[in-house]
């Protein structure tokens, strides 16, 4: 079968933009204009990374004017601003991505073409922009994605990590971390800011003044700016991703010139400059160094003094010539905190009210719960942001002293409400007192905030019967649910332009920004020859796919046999573990029984374990051993293959989600918030195998059990087993296919040359196996049966996956954003165009 190329693809589709003569000239025009006067080379010493600049740079060109007329239109209008705050932003690249949001792919394509270059070698040496660990920071580049879509005035806040996420090397079977020096050659898509650089302070002592608090003695640290124009999809919108770079304060004199210090002092510089350094590579755990605090401080620090400036700034804000009010502040600023880790945003917003703006307490109180909200993320324990008072005290004491105040007044409406009840004073207080003292930092934030949602229906309500419990008790009308999202112009019309095709010849374009309108392919869910056209985009995709692994890893897969992926972080609770559970029970299968018939698979697994996690590093050790052994043996062959995907990230995620047919979303109930990997799988037409864990649940909802494959415990059950007492032994006893799985990885099968390599896994699920692998296993292998029956009647499969792309309408970023507007930020969205630059305004 032969495989049509990306570029091949992206030119057959209508929504990609009209290609006239005039715009393809114009295009290589700007682009020969780069090379020679931003580049400042010729054609004769050119490398292929020189035109990938000059090409984004072109493109940056069509941005630019937008970008600037997008900040007029808000300056003038001065609309309610939305501040979107998080420490993660997993963009990916951003070329291909811009120019499908501007329409102009299709034109880019053809002036490229005609200059004898090729655009997808030059999309591939772009780096990604890896400033996320997984999810969470995934999630905050959907939103930024959907809330320039739906016209919304918002901004994105974070660091501007000079090191992201490691790059995942994979070296005799084990993970390697390499630093992810993505800054190397530069950024064409920033923009540096110096004339906005901000001082952030730490540390130094509080002293009391005839004004109130003085906060004096302190470092301080510069915050520099970095900007990155997020685009809306074809409606002129170009918003901004501000990202801050620690600078040195530091400034030379000519004494040093005459004294030792001099050289001192220049490397001096470079321990201000640590805070932006590096992403801290931990998903789902919280690490308590001080590095990290100060990296959350300096990015709410220097976020807030530029909310407050552009509020003071504004038409709104000063319009009074004497002083500034801010009564006015919640009705121009939304806050949204991502998590726990922008969570001193809000004893920093109220320093600035009260110590700088000299607002009252209580009023200022009042005007920080308006504005800020909160996203939980997790209910993993070790997750859970606590932040020793000792290191706070140190590195931050008029926030200390603010948050103690905080906690002391919180108690006492707890009292009033329920006077007498200490228990509950202790669980709900700000300040934890077992041990060391330490801040709880969710408290912090459902205290100080006006609204706390969940990620998905079941996650929420597991806050409030768990986690916020006393709080939702407190306050039930604060506590919402957010169901995440994705952005269908990366997860589909990028990533898959092949389905996108076959979608707008169904059913149109209004998809790509109203994805509910994908309902309308049911109407051909048993259409054989919808059925064989979805399939055979499928098979390409796989064949890309097939292609690429065999590039990188040398191992030849069978493209007809079934692509089973699971792709995510590394982590105990994802149950990994079972996965590879399960792969061995078919190649024990196969090798008691190699003539029997069976539905050949091709088992994916990939994703980076924490660097410091060290079950999650044997657990990639023991999938990349257990592949070996597999992809070696001649009595396997092609019915099944274990792969293990080295240095999973948003670029490779691209490859994958198209090609797979099945989509491992396998979490212990009550564990996973919601996942959006799920989402994006089954968008593409992968079929789930999964518990009633996170969205999950709101995915079987929309597209029916029927057409899901769903196993395993629920809620009730996972905590009904641990009040019983989950014993793994009993599960172990009772099935011999699992025993013998067990026993091969304590005894070194699949490690024969280091025959206790993976024992620890071994005592690990018989002994302290917190997310219970053994009680859902046989649940698991059954509907794996199924699936595999089921793969073999491809006319059903193909109804299955036509019937799950068409209900995956609900799991759009712009629904999500939508309902984040209205309920919690109080603006409404618009889906109409700002003029084009060269349009009258």
């Amino acid at each position: 079968m032969s495989v049509q190329t990306d570029s091949e693809k992206r030119k057959q589709i209508s929504v990609r933009g009209i290609v006239a003569v005039e715009n393809v000239a114009e295009v290589k025009k700007a682009f020969n204009r780069h090379v020679h006067y931003t580049l400042v080379k010729d054609r004769n010493v050119a490398t292929p990374r020189d035109y990938y600049f000059a090409l984004a740079h072109t493109v940056r060109d069509h941005l630019v004017s937008r970008w600037i007329r997008t900040q007029q239109y808000y300056y003038d209008k001065d609309p309610k601003r939305v501040y979107y705050l998080s420490l993660e932003y997993y963009m990916g690249r951003s070329l291909q991505n811009t120019m499908i949001n501007l329409g102009i792919q299709g034109t880019v394509d053809e002036a490229l073409y005609q200059l004898g270059l090729d655009i997808e070698e030059l999309e591939e040496l772009e780096e990604d922009a890896g400033l996320g660990n997984g999810g969470l920071g995934r999630l905050a580049a959907c939103f930024l994605d959907s809330m320039a879509t739906l016209g919304l005035a918002a901004y994105g806040y974070g660091i501007r990590y000079e090191y992201g996420i490691f790059a995942q090397k994979i070296e005799n079977g084990e993970q390697q971390e390499e630093p992810d020096d993505w800054l190397r050659y530069g950024n064409p898509w920033e923009k540096a800011r110096p004339e906005f650089m901000l001082p952030v302070n730490f540390y130094g002592r509080v002293v009391d003044t005839p004004q109130g608090k003085k906060w004096v003695d302190t470092q301080v640290v510069f915050a520099m700016p970095y900007d990155n124009p997020i685009p809306g999809y074809n409606n002129n919108v170009v918003n901004t991703l501000r990202l801050w770079s620690a600078k040195s304060p530091i400034d030379f004199n000519l004494r040093f010139f005459n004294s030792g210090d001099y050289i001192q002092a220049v490397l001096d510089r470079n321990v201000a400059e640590n805070i932006s350094r590096v992403l801290y590579p931990n998903d789902n755990f919280f690490e308590g160094k001080e590095l990290r605090l100060r990296q959350e401080y300096f990015m709410c620090a220097a976020t807030l003094q530029d909310i407050v400036r552009r509020y003071k700034s504004s038409k709104f804000g000063s319009r009074e010539a004497v002083r500034t009010t801010f009564e006015s502040l919640p009705e121009k600023v939304a806050i949204q905190l991502n998590d726990t880790h922008p969570a001193l945003a809000i004893p920093e917003l109220l320093r600035i009210l009260i110590d700088v703006e000299n607002v009252p307490y209580e009023e200022a109180w009042q005007l920080v719960i308006k504005c800020c909200a909160y996203t939980n993320h997790t209910v993993l324990p070790e997750a859970l942001e606590r932040w020793p008072c000792s290191m706070l005290e140190n590195v931050l004491p008029r926030h200390m002293q603010l948050i103690y105040h905080i906690n002391f007044l919180h108690l006492q409406e707890v009292e009033k409400r329920w006077p007498g009840d200490m228990d509950r004073q202790r669980r709900m207080s700000l300040i934890e007192e077992e041990g060391e003292k330490r801040v709880n930092m969710a408290h912090l934030c459902v205290v100080g905030a006006h609204a706390v949602n969940g990620v998905a229906a079941i996650h929420s309500d597991i806050l409030k019967a768990t986690v916020f419990r006393d709080f939702f008790e407190m306050w039930p009308e604060k506590f919402q649910n957010k169901t995440n999202g994705i952005t269908p112009r990366r997860w589909l019309l990028l990533c898959n332009p092949g389905l996108s095709d076959l979608i707008c010849d169904k059913i149109g374009e209004e998809w790509t920004v109203h994805l509910e309108k994908l309902q309308g392919l049911k109407r051909w869910a048993k259409d054989p020859a919808f059925q064989r056209a979805v399939m055979k985009v499928k098979q390409e995709n796989k064949l890309r796919l097939a292609s690429l692994i065999e590039r990188d890893t040398g191992v030849k897969i069978n493209p007809a046999s079934m692509f089973d992926v699971q792709v995510k972080r590394i982590h105990e609770y994802k149950r990994q573990l079972l996965n590879i559970l399960h792969v061995m029970t078919l190649y024990n299968r196969i090798k008691r029984d190699p003539t029997a018939v069976n539905t050949p698979r091709t088992v994916m697994i990939g994703g980076k374990a924490a660097p410091g996690y060290y079950i999650a590093k044997q657990i990639i050790a023991l999938a990349c051993a257990v592949g070996n052994t597999i992809n070696n043996d001649p009595d396997v062959g092609d019915k099944l293959k274990l792969i293990f995907l080295e240095n999973y990230r948003v670029t490779l995620a691209e490859r994958i989600m198209p090609a797979a047919d099945l989509s491992e979303q396998i979490s212990t109930a009550g564990t996973e918030a919601s996942g959006t990997g799920n989402m994006k799988f089954m968008l593409n037409g992968a079929l789930t195998v999964g518990t009633m864990d996170g969205a999950n649940v709101e995915m079987a909802e929309e597209a029916g059990e029927n057409n899901m494959f769903i196993f395993g415990m629920r809620v009730d059950d996972v905590e009904e087993l641990k009040r019983r007492g989950y014993n793994a032994y009993e599960y172990y006893e009772r099935n011999p296919e699992l025993r013998q799985c067990v026993e091969q990885i304590r005894s070194g099968f699949f490690s024969p040359g280091e025959p206790g390599r993976f024992a620890h896994l071994a005592d690990v699920l018989l002994h302290h196996d917190r997310f219970m692998h053994l009680a859902d296993y046989d649940a698991y292998i059954e509907a794996q049966q199924k699936v595999s029956d089921l793969y073999q009647d491809q006319a059903k499969w193909a109804e299955m996956v036509i019937e799950n792309i068409a209900s995956s309408g609900k799991f759009s970023s712009d629904r999500t954003i939508a309902e984040y507007a209205r309920e919690i930020w109080g603006v409404e969205p618009s889906w109409e165009k700002m003029p084009a630059p060269h349009e009258t305004a």
